[in-house]
Formats: C-alpha cells, structure tokens, sequence
C-alpha cells in the first residue's frame, strides 16, 4: 500500500544536491518509492514529481499531466515514472509560461522553457524509451529534470517581477 511521503520544501538541501543513477529499475524499494511518489503527488494536485521532493536523491521523475485545481488547462496523459532521464535535444523555440512547484508552496513564476525536446529515460518495467515531448508535457519534463540537477523553477525565473501569488495566478486563468 502506498504511502504519503512528506514534499521537501524549499530550503531542504535534498532540493539543491547531485542525484544517483537508478541502478536496477526492478529493485522493490525502487518500485515502493515510485508507487509513493505516485499517491504523494496526486493527493498534492500535481503534475510531476521528482524523487528529491520526497527526500530521495536519485534520477527519478514522474510526469502525469492532467487537469487538477493547479493546473486547469493541462492536457491529460497516463502517469509516466521516468528513471535516468537524459533530454537528448531541445528545440531552438521557446515560451514563458506559468510554472509552480509542491516545494515552492504558493508562488509562481513565468519561465522559459523549449517548446519541443527530445529525451531518453528507463520504464518502471526498464525498458529503454525514446520519444519527443512537447508544449505543456515538455515544460513538466523539463522542470522536473531541473529537480534531479539540484534545480527549482525560480532558479530560472528572469525576473522577480514574473513571480506571483498562487491566488493571483488561478484568478488570472480562469478569468
């Protein structure tokens, strides 16, 4: 049965540190934090989670776009753990959009991100997979690979005067 992990919140120097490779996709410690980190972020309303978040250092993500109270407008997709990510190329196209974060509770922020990249990561099951991402799904990947280089969205954010309120954001999309 899953359980709820506690969400690292900025501050916490598991947010900023190196993360290990996954050795074996297959480890059942491996596959009981996947399943954790599945429940922990979907109670938290979110659309992505890395393992730093749940003060695990390794090279593992979740990426589980869908519409939720924080993210009205996100395209739906099946919830895709992602071990050793790599992005491989990133499109020469980019765009601000609003990004928040569960470690980053209440803010959030416009960042710039590639439109299109592409990217190689292992399946839950191990499997080697290759694919292009794009738009929405693309920022979510590219956020939380930020995650497991020690990275969080403000990091990337131009100017403090592209971040706003939780509050404010939702008032301005669903205006």
């Amino acid at each position: 049965m899953p359980i709820l992990r506690q969400i690292a919140q900025l501050g916490q120097p598991v947010l900023r540190q190196e993360t290990a490779c996954v050795g074996n996709p297959a480890d059942p410690l491996i596959q009981t934090l996947i399943d954790d980190m599945l429940a922990t972020m979907t109670e938290a309303n979110g659309v992505g989670i890395a393992a730093p978040q749940v003060f695990e250092p390794l090279r593992l993500f979740i990426v589980a776009s869908r519409p939720t109270p924080r993210y009205p407008q996100a395209p739906a997709m099946a919830p895709t753990a992602m071990l050793n990510p790599e992005i491989l190329w990133r499109s020469d196209e980019s765009e601000q959009g609003w990004e928040g974060c569960l470690s980053v509770p209440g803010i959030r922020g416009l960042v710039p991100r590639s439109l299109r990249i592409g990217v190689r990561y292992l399946s839950r099951g191990g499997g080697v997979c290759e694919e292009e991402l794009s738009g929405f799904i693309a920022r979510v990947f590219q956020h939380e690979y930020d995650h497991i280089s020690g990275m969080v969205f403000l990091d990337r954010v131009a100017n403090s005067r592209d971040l706003i309120s939780e509050r404010e954001y939702l008032r301005l999309v669903s205006a």
